[in-house]
This record gives C-alpha cells, sequence and structure tokens, in this order.
C-alpha cells in the first residue's frame, strides 16, 4: 500500500533530499578549492540535510492523535524541533567563523575558482525553488518546523549569493582574504537568523499566549454574543498546531445547562473561524455572576501561602 504524506512531510522529505544533494556538490569542490565560504555553504547544507531528516520525524510525531498518555498530543515537538534547528545552525555559523578566522591567519589561497563559481550557482537556482516551495507550505499550514525550514533555507539563498560575490573578487582581484571575510560575514548572519526560531520555539514551550490582536477577536466574539453578560479569566497558548482557549463566560442565573451549552458552541464555532488551519481545544466555564474579583483573590492567597512554605 502506498504511503500517504502530508504537505508538510512532503516538503521535509523533499527539503531532505535537496540539501543532500547540495552537500556532495559544495563539500567536494570546497576541500579541493581551499575555498572557507564554500566549504562552510557546505556545511550548512549538511546540516540543513540533518535538520531537514529530523524535522520529518518531528511533524510525525506532531501529526499523532491524543492518546490516554499524551491527551494534549504530541504538537510541542515541533517547538522542540524548532529549538535543535536554531541551535543547530548557530553552531554552524560558529564553526564558518573559525573556520573562516583560520583562513586569514594562515593565509591559504583559493583554487578551482571556475568549479566553486559554477557550484554556487548550481546552489542558488536549486535553493530559489526549494523555497518558494517551502514558503507555499509554510502559508498553507502554519506549521512552525515549516516556517522554520523555509527561513534557514531563505538564509542560505543568501550565504550563497554572498559566496558567490565572495569569489568573483577573488577572481577578479587575486585576494583570497576576502573569502575569509565572506565567510566570516556569513556565519555571523546565520546565528543571526537562527536566533528569530529559536525565540519562537522557546515561547511555545513556555505556553505563550496567542497574538495580541488573536486575543482581542476571540473576547470580541464572547462579549458580542446577545446572551452572554460578560467574560474573564480568558487564557490562550499553542502547541505550534492546537490553539488552546479556556475561559468564563457570565450566563442568566436560571438558564438550563442545555441552554448554556447551545451559547457555548456557537461561541466556539465562531472562535474557530478566526484560524481554520489550526486545531482548536476550546473549554468554556459557565459563571451564574462575574466571580472574576473571588478567583483573583484565591489564586493571589494560593500563591502567597506557596510562597511562605518555600520560605519556611
Amino acid at each position: 500500500m502506498k504511503a500517504v504524506y502530508s504537505p508538510q512531510k512532503r516538503a521535509t522529505i523533499l527539503s531532505s533530499s535537496v540539501a543532500t544533494f547540495l552537500v556532495f556538490i559544495k563539500l567536494i569542490i570546497g576541500l579541493a578549492s581551499g575555498s572557507v565560504a564554500v566549504l562552510a555553504s557546505a556545511i550548512d547544507s549538511l546540516l540543513d540535510m540533518l535538520v531537514s531528516l529530523f524535522n520529518f520525524f518531528a511533524i510525525k510525531k506532531s501529526e499523532e492523535h491524543p492518546d490516554e498518555i499524551y491527551q494534549y498530543g504530541k504538537g510541542k515537538i515541533q517547538a522542540i524541533a524548532a529549538v535543535i534547528e536554531g541551535t543547530a545552525i548557530s553552531i554552524s555559523g560558529l564553526y564558518i567563523i573559525y573556520v573562516g578566522m583560520m583562513k586569514l591567519i594562515e593565509g591559504s589561497v583559493t583554487t578551482l575558482l571556475g568549479a566553486s563559481i559554477v557550484a554556487m550557482l548550481v546552489s542558488i537556482v536549486v535553493t530559489y525553488f526549494l523555497v518558494r516551495y517551502l514558503l507555499k507550505v509554510a502559508k498553507e499550514t502554519d506549521n512552525l518546523v515549516i516556517k522554520a525550514d523555509a527561513l534557514h533555507y531563505k538564509t542560505d539563498l543568501w550565504s550563497n549569493a554572498t559566496v558567490l560575490v565572495s569569489l568573483g573578487v577573488v577572481a577578479l582581484t587575486g585576494f583570497d582574504w576576502v573569502d575569509a571575510l565572506f565567510g566570516i560575514g556569513i556565519g555571523v548572519y546565520i546565528i543571526y537568523s537562527a536566533y528569530e526560531i529559536i525565540v519562537e520555539g522557546i515561547e511555545i514551550l513556555l505556553d505563550r499566549a496567542l497574538e495580541g490582536d488573536m486575543v482581542a477577536k476571540i473576547g470580541e466574539i464572547i462579549s458580542k454574543h446577545p446572551e452572554v453578560t460578560s467574560y474573564h479569566w480568558l487564557r490562550t497558548r499553542t502547541d505550534g498546531t492546537t490553539n488552546f482557549v479556556e475561559f468564563h463566560m457570565v450566563l442568566r442565573p436560571n438558564m438550563l445547562l442545555l441552554e448554556a451549552h447551545r451559547i457555548a458552541d456557537e461561541v466556539e464555532d465562531a472562535i474557530k473561524l478566526l484560524d481554520s488551519k489550526k486545531r482548536w481545544v476550546i473549554t468554556p466555564h459557565f459563571d451564574p455572576y462575574d466571580d472574576e474579583a473571588l478567583n483573583d483573590a484565591h489564586l493571589h492567597d494560593k500563591v502567597s501561602l506557596a510562597d511562605k512554605k518555600e520560605a519556611d
């Protein structure tokens, strides 16, 4: 039976295949020519290949349905993958900077400039079409891992162009130190590009709330329902695939439970329309009156008691 892959999985398979192809080209030319910039690009492509393979398994796990042990699913694996990918990118950037500095110190010469330039031109063309494809999938699925992969290969596109420029300058001027400087510059840029990926992954792991405008829209949907008196304790988070929403809504004290559930269903259906690409887990709580102040006071007392016990 033929395996059926989601768009996210197909994207990681394609990016892994492209990265493998580029590794062989760049590594052979980089080692033969002595170009730090080409070698740096080869190492970056090697990490791309490993990360894309890891992303495939991360997406596979994140798409598994909740079970008795993981009752909220495994969506946060995407965030873990993003942090690992960002860290791997940073390490590759540090290594590239190290190799560039060693070339400046040792003053080694770059050879096979023609072959190196052809290799980088091929890399730029292939990476360009890969980036377009990954951005398309990321837009369609809003998947954090694919967004990270697209950002990674987008930085590769710029770094490959920079390598090409450095090789052209060396070919025209004979100044081999230019290759080393460009390599160091690429390393710095790679580390900078990894920062956004790592931060986004960590924020998801820390249960950061949804974007402010999304939270505002959710609050507006709840408050505008004609049978909802008010709401409080609106809390949101995401695991990258599923958005989680909890809130208390105040209804008439004498309302039937069946009627309250009908109102909750209407509110939930409206919230889910805000982003149809994501799964939603919405947990409403029915209140006969606004007890926000009472709940806040109770929470404050619990925190104070915990702090006191810790101090003791």
